[in-house]
């Protein structure tokens, strides 16, 4: 069991996708993720299992949440600045939390 000021540590954010790339050099399917999190927090890059679920184009422009305070991890030659979150499906896929589009970006959970 956690203790409240344990979640409180983590920083998940409201950001916008800006570009997405194949990322081939992934062991599993995965995409490159550009996402802006406003003024703040900025332009982050992720590398994200989504290939899926998601097409590179529902991808574009759509509203994410991710975790931005874990340190980069590197995946093949890139690495991932931030944490995009979802929900598994029933294959065990991600589906990702679309927040509300009148939510600002940078704006955190809690």
């Amino acid at each position: 069991m956690i203790h409240f000021e344990d979640l409180a540590k983590v920083d998940i954010r409201v950001g916008r996708v800006i570009d997405v790339e194949d990322f081939p050099e992934a062991r599993k399917p995965s995409y490159k993720l550009i996402v802006d999190f406003g003024d703040d927090v900025g332009e982050k890059k992720s590398i994200a299992q989504l290939v899926t679920n998601y097409s590179k184009e529902d991808l574009i422009n759509r509203m994410i949440l991710a975790v931005v305070n874990f340190p980069p991890r590197q995946i093949g030659p890139s690495k991932s600045e931030v944490l995009i979150v979802g929900v598994p499906d029933d294959k065990g896929e991600c589906i990702l939390i679309k927040p509300d589009s009148n939510v600002p970006l940078g704006g955190k959970l809690y």
